[in-house]
């Protein structure tokens, strides 16, 4: 059983992960305070203090973030910039093989930015793939997309194996159609047509997003990848095609079409 250290693991995320996947990997946390699961109470900013935790790892997923895309510079430097860093650092120094690194979709946000809300539309053709340049919507978009070169320069350098996942919206209700419009006020969508039909393109349930992680952690025949991570959705504009070829990543779950 590989033994898996989750940043951030009391988190939605985290807390999924360790439900769904529980009895296939041994789960052990980095978080703020203490948990009812064995875990290191340790700030990621701080490198010594997170160190003991990476020991005897197999893998390390990344989750600890600040994840507010209208978060101050200070904040996304010390938690996204230095933090990451200290992940990736810690990791080579105990030997971890595998690092997941949940990246998002804001490191390529500026095309969803140019293109809404037009391109929520389920008649909208277009799908952007890995293939394309970094286009950050934020400061937030800008410390993953350093995630993701960092995660590359730990392959090279070091031989670590990393996976880059930019995930798209997992709401801790699970719900693709709530009844509270938040969490998209930084884009200025007028409608709640438009609200709706960017959370239908971009959601990602709980039991998907947990299904891709382990389809990384499992991935051994892979040395670095970027995937983004959406439900089975009827709308997306964000291409699965190299999760589902690389990984065999099948996603069960999908947002509604209706809208109402």
């Amino acid at each position: 059983m590989k033994k898996v250290v989750i940043t951030g693991a009391e988190g939605t995320i985290g807390t999924a992960l360790r439900k769904d996947y529980g009895d296939r990997y041994e789960f052990s946390g980095i978080t703020l305070t203490p948990q009812d699961f064995p875990s290191t109470v340790a700030n990621i900013a701080d490198l010594d203090a997170i160190q003991p935790a990476f020991e005897g790892m197999d893998a390390v997923i990344h989750l600890a973030a600040d994840v507010g895309v209208t978060s101050p510079w200070e904040s996304i430097h010390q938690n996204n910039i230095i933090g990451t860093y200290n992940v990736y650092e810690a990791a080579r120094r105990a030997g971890v093989e595998c690092v997941v690194f949940a990246s998002s979709n804001h490191a390529v946000g500026g095309y969803e930015v140019a293109g809404s809300p037009a391109i929520y539309a389920l008649d909208d053709e277009r799908q952007i793939d890995t293939t394309v340049q970094i286009r950050p919507d934020s400061y937030y978009g800008v410390s993953k997309a350093f995630g993701e070169a960092m995660g590359r320069y730990y392959v090279d350098a070091f031989g670590m194996r990393v996976f880059c996942l930019r995930i798209g919206w997992v709401r801790a209700d699970d719900n693709p159609h709530p009844e509270e419009r938040t969490g998209s006020a930084w884009l200025d969508l007028p409608t709640p047509e438009d609200f709706y039909g960017r959370l239908r393109t971009i959601w990602l349930s709980k039991r998907d997003c947990s299904q891709l992680i382990a389809k990384c952690l499992d991935a051994d025949h892979i040395d670095y990848g970027i995937y983004y991570g959406m439900s089975d959705n009827p709308r997306k504009f964000w291409s699965l095609d190299n999760a589902r070829a690389d990984l065999g990543y099948e996603p069960q779950d999908s947002a509604p079409v209706d809208l109402s």
